[in-house]
């Protein structure tokens, strides 16, 4: 018993993502997995670089 409740709710949460309007930023999500070109790595502040530069592999360079 219990489950009742629970499977009520999965199933509100599956409709809701089945037929609400999703206004997606599909930029913003290429931006996001294929990463920003205009940052590099050359931008990270020098502080935070130092602050893990002891955690960097000797022999990578």
């Amino acid at each position: 018993m219990g489950r009742g409740r629970a499977k009520a709710k999965q199933t509100k949460v599956a409709r809701d993502l089945k037929y609400r309007n999703h206004d997606t930023d599909l930029g913003a999500l290429a931006r996001e997995l294929h990463g920003d070109p205009g940052k590099r790595e050359d931008d990270v502040d020098p502080e935070v670089l130092d602050k893990w530069s002891d955690y960097v592999d000797p022999q990578r360079d």
